[in-house]
């Protein structure tokens, strides 16, 4: 089953790091079990920097692209449950569900993972084939807010590793998509408190207007010291989750400090490779302090759509910069400098 799909394609691809064009290219066999989407729009994130450069795990040739969202234009002989037109969002991982860790349950450490627009072809193209197993329906989100699923499908993956407690107090620095979306997760689901820390300006704004979290530190950009001794000042005792977010490894150095003993401390950004931190194991032992690691997801997306469809989880202004697919560059600067919370790239 088909529309009229051609036989070529536009799409963003790298040949290496950091040397990448717009080129021509054949739109993707399907497989049996594979559906073809017509894509809508595309999230960038500061994910696609480390792509850029090399890094986080990232496989060259490559048409990067790992938010998806569009409409079916064609299935496989053996998909169910579709119809062309459907709007969806694909998750972007696929797994090889035989190695030691997927016959364990932890499909996450598949010693074969791989991920489109990171280690296989992604949505930065006019088409993009994915596993029926890893296509959703969406109803109510645009386009461009519908990017957003696949980091909220993170930040639902990281609040089934933190598990809180109901009561618990939580301080979350920084203000990027994905913290946003995980605080009001963290607010809805057993954080009586929720603390934002992040810089001033446009994030922290937007911030507020989600309803994020209940209360705010909005820190100075050029010296910020003050602000991180009042809060220590301010809550003695630390708080029982803190959620590093901002991908900074001196901000999540000095997070442990306010981590109240037996807490947990979520290491949640995303870090370059050199990045190192240094903590004292004492602290870690006497505190019976927990640090987490949140990476990526698995079978999160159905969870990430509830909350987001519906509405109980606002992204309304967080994709405030869109793009052309000729435009990637500009888009890349935007994300690097910070000018763009969050942008996508959309096709008509």
């Amino acid at each position: 089953m088909a529309a009229n799909v051609p036989k070529t394609m536009k799409a963003l691809r790298y040949e290496k790091p950091e040397t990448f064009g717009i080129v021509e290219v054949p739109v993707p066999t399907l497989r049996d079990n594979d559906v073809l989407i017509k894509v809508k729009a595309c999230g960038v994130c500061g994910t696609d920097l480390h792509i850029h450069e090399g890094e986080f795990l990232a496989k060259f040739p490559l048409i990067p692209g790992h938010e998806t969202v569009g409409v079916v234009a064609a299935v496989g002989p053996k998909v169910k449950g579709f119809q062309i037109g459907d709007r969806v969002v694909a998750d972007n991982s696929e797994l090889c569900g035989e190695c030691f860790y997927c016959r364990r349950g932890e499909e996450l450490f598949c010693e074969h993972f791989e991920a489109h627009g990171v280690t296989m072809n992604g949505g930065f193209a006019e088409y993009c084939a994915y596993p029926a197993g890893r296509v959703f329906k969406i109803k109510n989100l645009s386009d461009v807010d519908a990017t957003l699923l696949e980091p909220a499908s993170c930040a639902a993956h990281g609040l089934d590793k933190i598990a809180p407690k109901m009561g618990s107090s939580v301080l979350v620095f920084g203000a990027g998509p994905t913290g946003l979306v995980l605080a009001q997760m963290l607010r809805q689901n057993g954080g009586c408190r929720v603390v934002v820390a992040a810089p001033e300006g446009l994030k922290m704004d937007l911030a507020k207007q989600l309803g994020a979290g209940d209360e705010y530190v909005a820190l100075s950009r050029s010296n910020p010291e003050a602000q991180f001794q009042k809060l220590k000042a301010e809550n003695p005792y630390g708080f029982d989750i803190v959620v590093e977010a901002t991908g900074n490894a001196k901000i999540l150095e000095d997070a442990i400090n306010y981590v109240r003993r037996g807490g947990k401390l979520v290491v949640y950004g995303v870090y370059a490779n050199k990045d190192r931190v240094s903590w004292s194991p004492s602290k870690i032992f006497g505190d019976e302090i927990t640090i987490l690691g949140s990476f990526s997801e698995t079978y999160k997306f159905p969870a990430a759509i509830d909350y987001l469809d519906s509405g109980k989880v606002k992204v309304q202004g967080i994709v405030n910069k869109t793009f052309k697919l000729e435009q990637w560059a500009e888009a890349l600067e935007a994300i690097r400098t910070k000018k763009a919370i969050k942008a996508a790239i959309v096709f008509d």
